[in-house]
């Protein structure tokens, strides 16, 4: 009976396990060839897990079966082993070896996803500097001099060179449908290279704690065909309105905001990832009591939106109309 109770148990965890995996993860859903890489990655790891949890279980069952009390053997004392030589240096190998074979892989996908990814060589990156500030994302374009906040266009089919920095404490930059994460910290840089397959909106999001705001500090990546992105990024120049360094240095007070587009940079006056820049911190407004006004967006994808309804933005911090949805 006990034994029915155990597999009826192990059954049940079975079946949940496998029902709450019918949606499909966005990690195990890549859209691009960094995501790919990380993937395949996942996969190989749970790959393993998976033979080590069967085998393990496999070996409980057995032993509690084939070792159970029984009538026959009531009070059977064995006797006094010493051990097996061969089951020692079995159960020593076999991890190691396991251990071996996750680790290679591993590796490789490490270096492999520090270069731009293979078969986009021959193409210059489009080079994107990404700054984090509580809690918003701001993303400078250096060559189109453009510059937006809370969401980011790039074009399909053609690689992307996000240079992360932070204006204050340290977040963490994550696209799962593109890429993997890195931290975005102060007066340094980190590099991620990124490439869209194919036209469409991805989450991006911060999953680094710090402090109430954080939950929120989402982002959209919204990959175009190159003919659109371009018609964007002069629909920009013509329209946004300018940065000024004041109006910069209150977009980085602690709080949430709207999406907001630009016709230059703040890369003019200061980059956060200079050894040497300036800190724009506001220690006295992390109180527990502090409110903060709006959210990032709330479309679930700006891409195939209306024409009329991607135009609208949130207006709690009398923010911009977007330019480009």
């Amino acid at each position: 009976m006990r034994m029915k109770r155990l597999l009826a148990l192990l059954t049940a965890g079975a079946g949940t396990a496998l029902l709450s995996g019918c949606e499909k993860l966005v990690v195990l859903n890549p859209q691009g060839p960094v995501a790919r890489s990380i993937a395949e990655l996942i996969n190989w790891s749970m790959l393993w897990m998976l033979l080590v949890v069967v085998v393990v279980i496999s070996l409980f069952v057995v032993i509690v079966w084939k070792y159970r009390e029984k009538p026959e053997n009531e009070g059977y004392e064995p006797p006094e082993e010493h051990g097996s030589m061969i089951l020692e240096v079995t159960w020593v190998v076999i991890p190691i070896l396991i251990v071996i074979a996750l680790t290679i892989p591993t590796v490789k996908a490490l270096y492999k996803l520090e270069d731009v990814p293979a078969g986009y060589e021959d193409q210059a990156p489009l080079v994107i500097h990404v700054t984090s500030a509580d809690w918003k994302w701001i993303f400078s374009y250096p060559e189109q001099d453009i510059e937006t906040v809370n969401y980011v266009n790039i074009p399909a089919g053609r690689a992307v060179d996000f240079r992360l920095t932070s204006a204050g404490t340290m977040q963490s930059f994550w696209v799962p449908a593109l890429a993997g994460q890195k931290y975005a910290m102060a007066k340094m840089e980190n590099q991620l290279y990124v490439v869209a397959d194919n036209p469409g909106s991805y989450l991006g999001r911060n999953t680094n704690f710090n402090g109430k705001g954080y939950a929120e500090m989402e982002f959209e990546v919204l990959s175009q065909t190159p003919k659109e992105f371009e018609e964007w990024v002069s629909e920009v120049k013509a329209t946004a309105p300018k940065l000024s360094e004041p109006e910069y240095e209150k977009l980085l007070e602690p709080t949430h905001l709207g999406r907001k587009t630009y016709s230059n940079t703040h890369l003019e006056w200061v980059n956060h990832a200079d050894p040497d820049s300036k800190s724009y911190t506001n220690p006295e407004m992390y109180r527990l009591d502090h409110g903060y006004p709006g959210k990032t967006f709330t479309e679930p994808d700006q891409y195939n939106a209306p024409s009329g309804d991607s135009q609208s933005s949130t207006k709690k911090d009398g923010g911009e109309q977007h330019h480009g949805h």
